[in-house]
């Protein structure tokens, strides 16, 4: 089976990371797409999804690092279901993304400065600018591994139209 989710978007909240007693890092954020399309009556909408995120080891400390509020990124994982029981007793779930490789998107400066401002006008998912990084996460958290060397990946090609990208 294949389970492999590919995301664009903004963090809605700074990274939080907190520590495994082994010394892994985790960390947890969220982002936020959207899509632009017409009704039935031909009135423009907007629907916009919120998707949890969560960055192990290396790539959990990089995003921590360099990526705020607002910060533009692309990253793919897996889909996770969670489920647990809330204190009334009702059984409640949602998916999230477990994250394997990230992309900051957008210029240095917006990672330093908090990634508010808005990309370069050439700046495409197909083409990034040279001024990106890319992070690959280990597939499977190694509670007490040494911290790997970050590598940059390939992501695949994808056809989209500007008026489609979210920000």
């Amino acid at each position: 089976m294949y389970n492999k989710i590919i995301l664009a978007g903004n963090l809605t909240r700074d990274v939080e990371v907190r520590y495994t007693q082994g010394g892994s890092a985790i960390g947890n954020t969220a982002i936020a797409t959207s899509r632009k399309f017409k009704s039935a009556t031909g009135e423009q909408k907007e629907e916009v999804l919120f998707v949890d995120l969560t960055f192990f080891g290396r790539t959990a400390e990089i995003a921590n690092q360099y990526l705020r509020k607002g910060s533009k990124v692309l990253v793919d994982g897996r889909l996770k279901l969670d489920q647990w029981t809330a204190q009334d007793g009702s059984k409640r779930s949602k998916h999230s993304v477990t994250v394997e490789n990230l992309q900051m998107l957008g210029s240095k400066d917006e990672a330093q400065g908090g990634g508010y401002n808005s990309a370069p006008a050439g700046d495409t998912y197909s083409q990034p600018a040279p001024q990106q990084q890319s992070y690959s996460a280990p597939s499977q958290p190694a509670p007490q591994a040494a911290p790997q060397q970050a590598a940059p990946t390939n992501l695949p090609e994808i056809d989209i139209n500007e008026d489609e990208i979210p920000f």
